[in-house]
């Protein structure tokens, strides 16, 4: 077992999903494994349980999660998984068994990702994420603000840079981008304009960007 699957000494990743889905009421947690270096396995929920689950994290007297030092957004575009597959064909007039790939469509979606820890108890972090149903406009999770009062500032900056809209968030405003500012930066298809109407750029710069897509 990697350290980074342990809660603390005595839960592990995999009985932390257990006890989830025991003590609340219709939780589905999915584990999500982290081949990187970092190798920090997740835990993914269901945006409409995620209050209750979250809540439960933070009160069990054994787990005491009660801080959330990173909140981070994740934009993965729509993608295209290959699978191989065995099939029977006709090859000169005999049935063989052939290997072909199928290609499937995935849609895209946006992502926020959470460490918490216990100040209390010593141990973390434990690490939940959350996904939107899509990427377009009006793409929502549920805020966990309420939870935690240290995601406030870090889900304005979500929701700046990505575009994911936290339901119950008490201040829903951009952080770092001025009120006007179109999009979000941090989205991966984001095409920087040629001039901003709030912040002029110099005429030479905006003539140099447009260039690269002239014609």
């Amino acid at each position: 077992m990697k350290e980074n699957d342990r809660v603390n000494a005595v839960i592990t990743i995999d009985a932390l999903k257990a006890l989830i889905e025991a003590r609340v009421s219709g939780a589905r947690v999915e584990i999500v494994p982290n081949d990187s270096p970092s190798a920090q396995t997740s835990l993914l929920l269901e945006a409409g349980t995620a209050t209750q689950v979250t809540a439960f994290l933070r009160d069990d007297p054994a787990l005491r999660l009660d801080y959330a030092s990173n909140v981070t957004g994740v934009d993965w575009l729509d993608r295209v998984e290959k699978t191989k597959v065995k099939v029977k064909k006709s090859v000169d007039g005999v049935e063989k068994e052939v290997e072909e790939t199928v290609e499937t469509r995935k849609a895209g979606y946006l992502e926020t990702v959470y460490h918490l820890y216990s100040m209390e108890l010593k141990h973390g972090p434990v690490i939940i994420r959350l996904r939107t149903r899509h990427r377009g406009e009006g793409a929502s999770l549920p805020s966990l603000t309420p939870i935690w009062r240290s995601c406030e500032f870090q889900e304005r900056e979500v929701f700046d840079l990505y575009g994911i809209r936290f339901v119950g968030h008490p201040d829903m405003r951009r952080l770092l981008m001025w009120d006007e500012f179109r999009g979000h930066p941090m989205r991966k298809d984001y095409r920087e304009p040629d001039d901003y109407e709030y912040e002029p750029t110099p005429h030479d710069d905006v003539l140099e960007k447009s260039r690269k897509h002239i014609g």
